[in-house]
């Protein structure tokens, strides 16, 4: 599946010049584009399953090994100059991991490391989580990348 993501971005890439998000407007790069998204959640989900299993992490180690990437990764965007574009890809990737591990942490039993919640109850926990950081990290609207360029 790594080989399958790199692909599809470094093919992407060589056609269209640029894997940017805001670029996706034609058939062409909206299918480079959900090439590129399948193969993320596949590879995310099995990479969450071997650091939190088959590493012997756990699901809230994991978890924490995914959400300090993802950190650093808001990091660089932040204060270096490092291709908005690549960490915007590299977020995406890791989102993936970060969703795997931390839903196991929520419903496996107790004896494998979780919290044993329902998926009523771990469903509840992510909505719960999910309102918070709306409310508060709020959003505000901003212009098409297109519009950015003719202001």
């Amino acid at each position: 599946m790594g080989l399958l993501l790199t692909a599809s971005l470094a093919v992407w890439r060589w056609t269209e010049g640029s894997v940017s998000v805001d670029r996706v407007a034609t058939p062409r790069t909206e299918t480079f584009y959900w090439i590129t998204i399948l193969s993320s959640q596949t590879l995310g989900t099995a990479l969450g399953d071997w650091m939190a299993d088959s590493n012997g992490l756990g699901f809230g180690n994991g978890a924490v090994v995914f959400g300090t990437a993802i950190i650093l990764i808001a990091a660089a965007y932040y204060f270096t100059r490092i291709s908005h574009v690549a960490l915007f890809w590299a977020a995406v990737i890791l989102t993936r991991p970060l969703g795997a591990t931390v839903g196991d942490l929520l419903d496996k039993p107790l004896v494998q490391g979780g919290f044993e919640l329902s998926r009523m109850g771990a469903s509840a926990v992510l909505i719960g989580a999910m309102l918070l950081l709306i409310v508060a990290l709020p959003q505000r609207a901003g212009l098409h990348p297109a519009q950015q360029r003719i202001n």
